[in-house]
């Protein structure tokens, strides 16, 4: 199989780099039209222990290409020998009757911290990530910094005038301490892009300016960091 092969098989998807995308991806339900491995029996070795439940389907779906044919289908080919082909499902998160909060990023620029806040939002059960700005999430780096868990949630751009329903709260050094905020079913949480932090236009739609903690001296915390110490103070102080 070459490279010009693979993309004819499948056009239109994203690229699932290594077993754990894969994985991730097919237990949230992805159409994954396509998957290699170099080695299938190491990569069913791996699903026995990993991930028995889907052992049977990817017994079906996985075709051996050898060490030197993944490497001619996929650049920088994962550890774990697995590539696959899926079909994206940029879902907007769900409006009416939602109370988990929906996550937006503010102009993100670091494509694997992207990633990261996707796998972290889908662990906590976040009702959608959404982006401004030029970066894509459904990025080949982002799908591999997050482990196909794009489809566990809705990931896509969105506009502000596109916004789910929901009061918006977003996080700023200069915002109330977020321990004297109680959780709102249903919020928009807001986190500001890696080096300038919120918008205007973001900051003039927030309905509350919210700061995490944060020891004197010290300039900011990651933007994965940020977002999971927000989803946890929405999680747990919604049960107080």
């Amino acid at each position: 199989m070459t490279d010009r092969r693979w993309r004819e098989l499948a056009p239109g998807t994203v690229l699932l780099d290594g077993f754990h995308a894969l994985k991730h991806a097919l237990r949230f339900g992805a159409t994954v039209p396509l998957a290699v491995a170099a080695d299938k029996a190491a990569a069913l070795g791996l699903a026995r222990r990993l991930a028995p439940d889907l052992a049977g389907p990817l017994a079906a779906l996985l075709t051996e290409t050898g060490e030197e044919g993944l490497r001619r289908l996929v650049p920088r080919p994962h550890p774990t020998g697995v590539a696959a082909l899926a079909v994206p499902d940029p879902r907007p998160p769900a409006a009416a009757g939602r109370t988990a909060p929906v996550v937006l990023l503010d102009d993100p620029r670091h494509m694997g911290n992207i990633g990261a806040v996707i796998r972290l939002a889908a662990g906590m059960a976040a009702a959608g990530v959404l982006t401004t700005g030029t970066a894509d999430p459904w990025h080949p780096a982002v799908l591999r910094a997050a482990a196909g868990l794009h489809y566990a949630l809705p990931v896509s751009r969105a506009g502000l005038a596109s916004l789910p329903a929901g009061p918006l709260f977003a996080l700023d050094p200069d915002g109330r301490d977020i321990a004297a905020v109680r959780p709102v079913p249903g919020a928009v949480l807001a986190f500001g892009s890696e080096r300038a932090g919120l918008s205007g236009e973001v900051r003039a739609r927030a309905a509350e300016l919210i700061a995490l903690p944060m020891r004197p001296g010290v300039s900011s915390y990651n933007l994965a960091t940020s977002v999971a110490m927000a989803l946890y103070h929405w999680r747990t102080g919604a049960t107080r």
